[in-house]
This record gives C-alpha cells, sequence and structure tokens, in this order.
C-alpha cells in the first residue's frame, strides 16, 4: 500500500532534535529562570547575527513582533499603514491594534509579494509605514520599496514570519527595512514548540523601546516608563531555538532542492501557474504555492491519492468578517479575490524526500491532463 505524504510532518521535524532538546530543557532547569533569561539572551545574540543585524528582541508571537514596532514607532489613531491586500490576517492586525488604519495594495500575481508599481497610489499624507511581507518565503523586491519609503519619509516594516533564512541581493531578511518581525510558530522554517516571535533591527533606540513595551513597559523592575505589554521569548523556546537554527540553512537548502524539482516538473503543464523567484532573491520555501482556476477539484484529487495539501489562504483579509465596517470604501481588489480562489500550496520540508516530491508532480501532472484531455 502507497504511504501517505503528509503536507508537513512536525513531529518528524522535531524528533530530530530530541537529545537537543532534552539539552535545552536541562539547562533550563538547572538554570532556575524561566523568563528573560540567558537562553531568551543567547538566542537574541545567535538570530541577530544570523540575520545580521545588532539587534534581536525575543517577543511571544509574530503579531506582537509587528504591533509592537509599530507602537514603537508611535504609529496609532488617524495614522495609515500600507499592507498586502493577500497576506495573512495577522498583518493587518498589527496595524488595527496598534489604533491605526491598514491600508491594502496588490499583488504582482507572478510573485505573490507587494507590487512597487502600486505603493504610491496608496500613499496620502497619512500614511506612515509599509509591511512588506515576504510571502511563502520569497523577498519582496526591497531595493523600489525602500526608495518609495525614502521619498515620503515612511518606515519599512519587514514581515518576514515564513522568510527565515531567505536573501534579497545577498542580504538576509530582517536587516532589509527598519525593523523585520518573526513568527517562530511550529511549522515555520525556524519553529519552537509553541508560540514564540522576535523583531531584528540596526535601530538602537527602537531596540530599547520595544525592549522596554515587551516586559509591561519596564526596564527596572516595578518601575513602568510606558504602558507596556506581556510579551516575553521564554527560556526554553528560545534554548530550542538556539538549537535549531543551527540547522537552519541546511533545512532551507533541502527546501530549495524540492522546489527545484517542482518548478522544473511542472514548468510545461497547461492550466498551472507557478511561483515566480525574482533573480535577486533566495527564497526560504516556507510554502510552495501554486495557482489553477481547478484549484479545489485538484486538491480533493491529491487527497484521494493520500498527498496533503493546504490554502493559504482561503479569505482574504479585506473580506473576513473581523474587517467589516472597519474598512473604508475601497476599490476591487480583484487579484487577492482571485489568487484566494486559485492558490494551492504543495508539501514541502525538511524531511520530505525528493521521492516524495516526485510522486506529487506525477500526481498532479496527471490529475491535470484529465482536465485538459
Amino acid at each position: 500500500m502507497t504511504s501517505c505524504i503528509p503536507f508537513l510532518d512536525l513531529k518528524a521535524i522535531n524528533l530530530r532534535h530530541r537529545d537537543q532538546m532534552h539539552a535545552a530543557l536541562d539547562r533550563v532547569l538547572d538554570s532556575g529562570w524561566a523568563i528573560l533569561g540567558q537562553e531568551v539572551s543567547f538566542f537574541e545574540e545567535a538570530f541577530a547575527s544570523y540575520c545580521g543585524v545588532r539587534h534581536c528582541i525575543g517577543v511571544g508571537n509574530g503579531l506582537d513582533a509587528l504591533h509592537l514596532v509599530l507602537r514603537a514607532w508611535n504609529i496609532g489613531p488617524g495614522d495609515e499603514v500600507i499592507v498586502p491586500s493577500n497576506t495573512y490576517i495577522a498583518t493587518w492586525l498589527a496595524v488595527s491594534h496598534a489604533g491605526a488604519l491598514p491600508v491594502p495594495v496588490e499583488p504582482d500575481p507572478e510573485t505573490y509579494n507587494l507590487d512597487p508599481n502600486r505603493i504610491e497610489r496608496a500613499i496620502t499624507p497619512r500614511t506612515r509605514a509599509i509591511i512588506a511581507v515576504h510571502l511563502y518565503g520569497q523577498p519582496c523586491d526591497m531595493a523600489p520599496i525602500m526608495a518609495i519609503a525614502d521619498k515620503h519619509g515612511l518606515k519599512v516594516l519587514e514581515d518576514a514570519a515564513q522568510a527565515h533564512g531567505a536573501t534579497y541581493e545577498g542580504h538576509r531578511t530582517g536587516s532589509l527595512g527598519h525593523a523585520a518581525g518573526f513568527s517562530f510558530y511550529p511549522g515555520k522554517n525556524l519553529g519552537a514548540l509553541g508560540d514564540a516571535g522576535g523583531v531584528t533591527t540596526n535601530d538602537d533606540m527602537l531596540a530599547d523601546k520595544i525592549r522596554t513595551l515587551r516586559n509591561y513597559g519596564s526596564r527596572k523592575k516595578y518601575v513602568n516608563d510606558v504602558l507596556g505589554f506581556n510579551s516575553r521569548l521564554d527560556e526554553f523556546q528560545a534554548a530550542l531555538l538556539t538549537e535549531k537554527l543551527k540547522m537552519l540553512d541546511n533545512d532551507n537548502a533541502h527546501r530549495n532542492e524540492i522546489a527545484k524539482h517542482y518548478l522544473s516538473a511542472l514548468s510545461k503543464v497547461f492550466g498551472i501557474s507557478l511561483p515566480k523567484v525574482l533573480p535577486s532573491c533566495n527564497s526560504s520555501w516556507h510554502l510552495f504555492v501554486v495557482r489553477h482556476p481547478e484549484r479545489n477539484q485538484i486538491a480533493a484529487s491529491l487527497s484521494d491519492a493520500g498527498i496533503g495539501s493546504l490554502i493559504h489562504y482561503p479569505i482574504a483579509p479585506h473580506q473576513q468578517k473581523a474587517y467589516a465596517g472597519h474598512m473604508a470604501t475601497m476599490s476591487s481588489l480583484s487579484i487577492a479575490e482571485r489568487m484566494q480562489t486559485e492558490v494551492l500550496s504543495l508539501p514541502i520540508g525538511p524531511t520530505m524526500t525528493l521521492k516524495e516530491a516526485e510522486r506529487v508532480s506525477e500526481c498532479l501532472i496527471q490529475q491535470l491532463s484529465k482536465r485538459t484531455a
């Protein structure tokens, strides 16, 4: 009987680190310190060095990472922040929780990322920042985005939740904008065993503000300088992340091999749209996302064959009930609305074999051939 191919095998991914995880837990238990201790400091230093920046500040999750940066920039009511129309809702929520208005801009339908050519049309006197989401692991085209930001005096916040280790023009994500927010949710390329996040930046003042905001607005115990939050990366998650960071580049290289197979095997299949990677980019391939008008039927056929797939994302943020009545009248977001009916994420991960990737592509080619016969 043919074995199943899961979309992502988190158990297998984490069991590779069993011994290191036990050692990390022992270090935390032996230290007697659970919050903002040496393990957090070790990870912050390691990840900052990895990204090529001066600071990493560990926080509770990826949403908090984005939100705290906006707060530290004093972005709030009356301000606007440009966001992609086709991102995960956390990007928008960070803006809303800061009290500002998310202003959606459509993506390039080939790269799925924010289209720099559409940004300036969305800028108003109230615009304060641009959130560039490196969607599915591919970095945005940052040079024109930064040029636009410089021209208009705007901040650029990278949403790098899916792009750990990806590069643009030889520089890693997390170092490309004025600051970046990372998620270390378990399913990410660098994933913890629970919620976790981080902010990276070269801005010393911003780093100090975020360290204060994450810890109840306090630099010194029981002395609260500002209205802060409780969003602190815990010692155990930090210890695990330090260990898993050592394998991130190897894991990303394996993901790249699977992506190269998909791109080659599916390149001449009629009717399917493949992700386009900019020459200046090396994707982390957090997800391998294709598009097809009969996405739902294809996903069902893959499932029948024992192959897992997922949809990232089935409902655009502006169509979510959470934003009903919260958005100003906007022009049609037709690209995001079409993409949500067509995108399909194929299996990819560090423990997936090339033989399994071949089986996925063969099954997909077979199903698509039947539909065009």
